[in-house]
Order: structure tokens, then sequence, then C-alpha cells
């Protein structure tokens, strides 16, 4: 799943846009490029997100947070 979008559905930040950077068996952290960077990720239950099977890079944060600005602005959200 590293790579995919994924919306959180639970917690402080419901709504938000992530892209998952790694995985863990319970866990799933993630990035946002902008607060949540590829240095210091969201630890985030892999249940209080549903991921969406679009592919991402994940190797900078200008990377992910053009990824995610282009998912907004196509997907209307």
């Amino acid at each position: 799943m590293v790579g995919f979008l994924a919306r959180s559905l639970a917690g402080h930040d419901k709504g938000a846009l992530y892209i998952i950077i790694e995985e863990t068996d319970r866990y799933l952290l993630v990035a946002d490029g902008a607060l949540k960077t590829v240095e210091n990720p969201k630890k985030k239950n892999r249940k209080h997100l549903q991921v969406i099977k679009i592919k991402n890079p994940t190797d900078t944060n200008e990377a992910i947070k053009h990824s995610i600005r282009n998912y907004r602005r196509n997907a209307d959200v």
C-alpha cells in the first residue's frame, strides 16, 4: 500500500488527505508534505484510513504536496 493516497476517517484530522509512506502490521505512517513530512510522518491505525487506489511518489515532501493538490483539483474535494 505504500504510495497510495488515503483519507482520514477518524481523529482530529478527519477528512485530511495523506500519502502512505510506510506500513506495519497495525499502523500506517502517512505524510501530507506540509505538517506531516516524510521525515516526521503521522502514525495512523489502519482502520482509521480509507485507501484511495491512486499510486503516488513518496520520496519528497514537494512530490507529496503536488500529488495531493492534483487529486483535490481533479476530484473537486
